[in-house]
């Protein structure tokens, strides 16, 4: 009888959220669990069982020196690694520290920072090792989250939507928000996913799955601009969940001061 293949689950400077995505399948995970082993996910079970690992699922980003070190390790492991989440994909929320002094609030939020031991910037998993496929938002989609691993298991590429979200509202049939009431919204480059549910209730969308491919960003905050949005709040805008994303990093620091 042939070998179940090894998942493992990792986490790095991350909320969790991604992981209880993961459990929130529920009924689908223990169907995927008959057909896998779940050799590493302390979220789910203490039982650990030894790499190598046929897919390694990784949360979160790269902040301390020693997580810069076990990811190496983690990928050694691994004979396919996908990243999930805005963490692991873009740095996280915590990257907005990449555009100040770390120190300085170290300095503010412990009695002893002397004993942290941190990096200056808070970096996606691609910028230390190679990465098989990235799996965006904050949090994942548990669906698309299944397909990954049915693709990645059965030796296919994983066939996730490469849309914004604006093709999201059109199937749903939400009308465009930014065109009819003149909200604000990071829908039309942001990554589809989430099923456009700020939009339907008459909110922008807050770009929580990361850019998409080839995403126009000058050409939205040109859209923006004529909303009466300030370069302040377009930096804002640009720097939330996903900050350290290629495309909203760069659009980002068009606007503003670096320190806002």
């Amino acid at each position: 009888m042939a070998k179940k293949p090894k998942l493992a689950v990792w986490k790095f400077a991350s909320c969790d959220g991604c992981q209880l995505s993961l459990l929130d399948c529920e009924d689908e995970l223990l169907a995927v669990a008959d057909h896998i082993t779940i050799a590493n996910f302390p979220e789910a079970s203490r039982a650990v069982l030894d790499g190598p690992y046929d897919l390694s699922l990784v949360e979160g980003s790269i902040t301390t020196p020693h997580d810069r070190d076990r990811i190496q390790q983690v990928r050694s492991q691994s004979k396919c690694l996908v990243t999930i989440g805005a963490c692991a994909t873009a740095g996280g929320i915590q990257a907005l520290r990449n555009f100040t002094d770390v120190r300085e609030y170290m300095d503010i939020v412990y009695a002893s920072p002397e004993y942290i031991s941190v990096l200056q910037t808070s970096t996606p998993i691609a910028d230390h090792v190679p990465v098989d496929f990235e799996l965006r938002g904050c949090p994942i989609n548990k669906n698309q989250l299944l397909e990954v691993i049915n693709a990645f298991l059965n030796g296919r590429r994983p066939n996730v939507s490469t849309n914004s979200v604006c093709v999201e509202c059109k199937k749903r049939g939400t009308a465009c928000i930014m065109v009819t009431h003149g909200t604000p919204c990071m829908g039309p480059v942001t990554h589809a996913g989430c099923g456009a549910i700020c939009p339907a209730y008459n909110r922008g969308c807050y770009g929580c799955y990361g850019a998409m491919e080839t995403p126009n960003t000058s050409s939205l905050a040109g859209w923006m601009r004529d909303l009466g949005v300030s370069d302040y709040e377009l930096q804002r805008m640009f720097r939330t969940y996903n900050a350290e994303e290629p495309a909203f990093r760069q659009e980002g620091d068009r606007y503003g001061p670096e320190d806002t």
